[in-house]
């Protein structure tokens, strides 16, 4: 408890920009997030007063942050499943547990409990040999996709193997890389159910998006995922929901999902604040980051109602060269442009295809908001507007 608040301390394990955000919520709720950053220049260390330096796969640093805090969550999941069985062993509280977190940290046990559970996901194999793949390619046809069982993000640890891929399958394997095999899926287009439980059982879920993907990065949220007929969008939150029950979920649980011809299947799942959600921090009653803090507390959860007609979250991605016009003068452009673009920077330095921010525009028009969404991002990232428009000339 802090002795100056009265309130109970929260920590988070990692400190980029979904701590950062978490932090700007928790503002609101008489906190100040503790975070465990490995550099004093990661996005929540540069905005966040209660930063300790130390590095997420150091048990003694583990265990000194949570001696700090009443309740410890994390922004990623690369903790190590064995120190926090350990931590949980010693007493302290983490949401959620390790025997949660670790169906988001190795896909290879997700599949196989999810299966047990008659989830419906892609027909899928563990690969320990090459002929592991060329066996599944042959039943469930080509090309197949290839996935480290664990690490891996934005579309990194996943490769799309044809029939000629023994070579690629077998220098990962010499290289120790843990494998699983999917069916490449027949989808229609990618959702997302995001949700939150507590330790209460309390359960909340925010309305069903469509998350568009470009070379494996989420560039869009559309929210909620239009044309979604009411019962698919039912089926997909009551999914999550009793995912984040089964599995014994504590805070937010994002369920990434393919919605194909003959329905719904579970694609990853993430036990975290998530990209799908970043629009609920302006576009719903209660952002996915404020009901993180207040599932890991145990508090009531709030409303997940949208407050508009639709909201469009944008992705700001690194330019392939920094633009010439600095941030804050494609701020000031961006803002004289479009007044109602909510801006989010994560003090990031700008990189090609980094996520170094977003936006989000609310609205009635669905094609309309994601114009403004779109072009907004695009501007932010190169200083330069999709349509010409000129910052001098207003044409």
């Amino acid at each position: 408890m802090d002795p100056v608040t009265g309130f109970p301390v929260v920590g988070m394990v990692g400190g980029g920009q979904l701590s950062r955000m978490t932090q700007q919520a928790a503002i609101a709720l008489g906190q100040s997030l503790h975070v465990l950053a490995v550099s004093p220049t990661d996005p929540a260390a540069l905005v966040t007063p209660n930063v300790t330096i130390g590095h997420h796969t150091d048990l003694d640093a583990l265990r000194a942050f949570a001696s700090s805090t009443d309740v410890m969550t994390f922004d990623h999941e690369h903790v190590p499943n064995e120190h926090l069985r350990t931590l949980v062993a010693e007493g302290f509280a983490v949401h959620p547990g390790p025997e949660a977190l670790i169906h988001a940290q190795d896909k290879l046990v997700m599949r196989n409990r999810l299966a047990e559970m008659d989830v419906p996901i892609p027909a899928y194999a563990e690969v320990k040999t090459v002929a592991d793949v060329m066996s599944f390619g042959e039943k469930h046809g080509w090309p197949v996709v290839l996935k480290a069982a664990r690490g891996g993000y934005d579309g990194k640890g996943v490769w799309m193997v044809p029939s000629s891929g023994e070579a690629l399958v077998a220098e990962l394997l010499e290289a120790g890389t843990p494998l699983l095999v999917e069916e490449r899926v027949d989808m229609t287009r990618e959702l997302a159910a995001v949700v939150a439980r507590s330790p209460f059982g309390q359960g909340a879920a925010w309305p069903t998006v469509q998350t568009v993907q470009s070379n494996g990065i989420c560039v869009e949220v559309l929210a909620p995922a239009p044309s979604l007929s009411p019962e698919l969008a039912e089926e997909a939150q009551e999914l999550a929901l009793r995912i984040a029950s089964t599995l014994g979920v504590v805070g937010v649980l994002a369920v990434e999902l393919f919605e194909t011809p003959a329905g719904l299947l579970v694609n990853e799942l993430a036990m975290r604040p998530h990209n799908s959600g970043h629009w609920t921090i302006e576009g719903a009653g209660t952002s996915q980051f404020e009901q993180h803090l207040r599932a890991v507390l145990d508090y009531p959860l709030g409303s997940t109602d949208l407050v508009a007609p639709v909201v469009v979250m944008a992705n700001v991605l690194g330019a392939r060269s920094t633009p010439d016009m600095g941030p804050d003068e494609r701020v000031h452009h961006l803002f004289a442009r479009y007044r109602d673009v909510h801006v989010h920077y994560y003090g990031k330095a700008e990189r090609p295809g980094r996520k170094i921010g977003h936006v989000t525009v609310l609205g009635e028009d669905l094609t309309e908001v994601r114009r403004r969404a779109r072009f907004a991002a695009d501007w932010l990232a190169a200083g330069a507007w999709p349509d010409g428009y000129d910052v001098h000339g207003g044409k």
